[in-house]
């Protein structure tokens, strides 16, 4: 089918479903109502750069059209008329082939972000924290939100493994391809000799599943209550709060101690859990939850690596698309992640139109 084709396909869709929108019988039925309002969101913007595509398509058909009168000052009109709308045609052609691109299901999902110390100890751990600041800071600029789910701090401050749900719109298109392993080179603060040391760390983006996704077996788990360590005052520890699910069958273990209610936390950790198995069932490695976890994270060995930061050189490199920038201090400083973020969907984006032209 013609990208014409799909796209009058498309536009006929909007106005269907806009009119069943009207429907009383419709709006009676809130599951179908939301359903066709997100629908009626999703199909907009491609309709609206279509509907302009029609109108710059027609207006310079009527500028080339003036063209071969005889009216010097029309012509010389059309002439400069017609360079703009033919850039204008241009762009739209781009962008309506990206916006046709065929949609991650899980594009508009909350996320799970979790991120662990691999090689290098102490040093690893505050990399670990100082990363997770970046993206709070980033998830910030775009709007969204940030709630730690779980913690498991470093001996020397820092993170050895940090969990936390990130929601808001369409998180998971931005973030998803932050997952792998993130390699830092520095001098750390305790070093005396001023030597470079390279450790890493690692970064899971997990769509975040609904409970329609994930159908848990209350016999598969066994939930232990302990007092919590972690941070958060007296009043945290006063109290067998923190929550341990073992998902049996799996072996996953989520601990879950950022609240004073054993029942939030037992709610998060739940969450977690649901995430995993969602993530393990999408990649089809069931097998075991370690095998899938090593399957998106890596082992977290110093020569694996998606991204490199260098901080004597202030320099980042994205070795996946051989991308760098000298930005560290906003990247890491300001969340200005969208310096590597951005390039990267525009290098997937593309490549997906390859693929789909070959095809």
């Amino acid at each position: 089918m013609s990208m014409f084709n799909k796209l009058n396909d498309v536009e006929s869709r909007f106005e269907q479903v806009g009119m069943k929108l009207q429907d009383p019988t419709v709006t009676g039925d809130q599951g179908q109502y939301r359903a066709l309002m997100k629908e009626h969101a999703d199909l907009s913007p491609i309709v609206t750069a279509y509907r302009r595509y029609k109108a710059v398509g027609e207006e310079l058909a009527g500028a080339k059209a003036l063209l071969v009168g005889d009216d010097d000052d029309l012509r010389q009109m059309a002439k400069e008329e017609i360079g703009p709308l033919e850039t204008e045609l241009e762009s739209l052609d781009s962008e309506l082939k990206l916006l046709l691109l065929p949609k991650d299901p899980n594009d508009d999902k909350n996320i799970v972000l979790e991120i662990r110390a691999g090689a290098g100890g102490d040093e690893a751990a505050l990399f670990a924290m100082e990363l997770f600041d970046a993206y709070t800071k980033y998830a910030a600029k775009q709007g969204w939100r940030v709630d730690i789910l779980s913690t498991s701090d470093g001996n020397a401050g820092g993170y050895k493994e940090i969990i936390a749900e990130v929601s808001g719109d369409k998180v998971f298109s931005k973030l998803k391809f932050e997952s792998g392993v993130h390699r830092v080179q520095r001098v750390p603060a305790t070093e005396t000799q001023g030597r470079v040391h390279t450790s890493t760390i690692t970064v899971a983006v997990i769509p975040e599943a609904e409970e329609v996704d994930v159908v848990i077996d209350p016999n598969d788990l066994r939930i232990d209550v302990f007092r919590s360590s972690g941070k958060g005052g007296q009043s945290v520890n006063t109290t067998d709060s923190a929550v341990r699910i073992t998902h049996i069958p799996s072996g996953i273990v989520i601990s879950s101690q950022t609240e004073k209610s054993q029942h939030k936390n037992k709610a998060k950790g739940m969450k977690v859990l649901m995430s995993r198995l969602k993530a393990i069932e999408d990649e089809k490695a069931i097998k075991s939850a370690s095998d899938a976890r090593l399957a998106q994270i890596g082992t977290g060995d110093r020569s694996e690596r998606i991204r490199t930061y260098n901080f004597p050189q202030s320099r980042i490199t994205d070795h996946r698309i051989g991308l760098t920038t000298h930005a560290i201090n906003a990247v890491m400083n300001s969340g200005d992640l969208g310096e590597l973020i951005d390039p990267l969907i525009a290098h997937f984006q593309a490549e997906q139109l390859k693929n789909q032209t070959a095809s």
